[in-house]
């Protein structure tokens, strides 16, 4: 990966759907180099995914996760993504291990998720921030 494709990656962390036009125009290549490198940092794994974003009214929270150290946390933190409301699950240094970023209906939706997260045997710990403003 070169500046080149860092630039581009930050175009499209901004807004996914920019078309290969704009991109280019705003990184001073052509639109066919911008979509050869898109490609390919999506068959490198680089790109893992494109994503919406959305300002649904919903409930926001980020719920820390300390897992039991005799326990895979890329396991743990498998099986949590795929819940339903979680955006994002990251894997993270400090006193948590796992960190869920989720978008709920209200806070009944939020609760629910931390009950869920305390009942697997292998969590020893959750401390959870709800997210008040958020800017990209």
């Amino acid at each position: 990966m070169d500046e080149l494709d860092r630039e581009i990656l930050d175009v499209l962390r901004r807004d996914a759907r920019t078309p290969y036009t704009e991109i280019a125009e705003r990184v001073e290549t052509s639109e066919g180099t911008v979509r050869n490198r898109v490609e390919r940092m999506n068959e490198t794994g680089v790109i893992e995914r494109f994503t919406v974003a959305t300002r649904t009214g919903n409930i926001k929270a980020m719920i820390e996760v300390g897992v039991d150290v005799a326990v895979d946390t890329t396991e743990v933190a498998a099986r949590m993504a795929e819940w339903d409301e979680v955006d994002f699950v990251w894997q993270v240094s400090g006193e948590e291990d796992v960190v869920l970023v989720i978008d709920a209906a209200d806070t009944r939706g939020v609760n629910d998720l931390i009950t869920q997260a305390r009942d697997m045997d292998e969590i020893v710990s959750t401390k959870t921030r709800l997210i008040l403003d958020e800017r990209r």
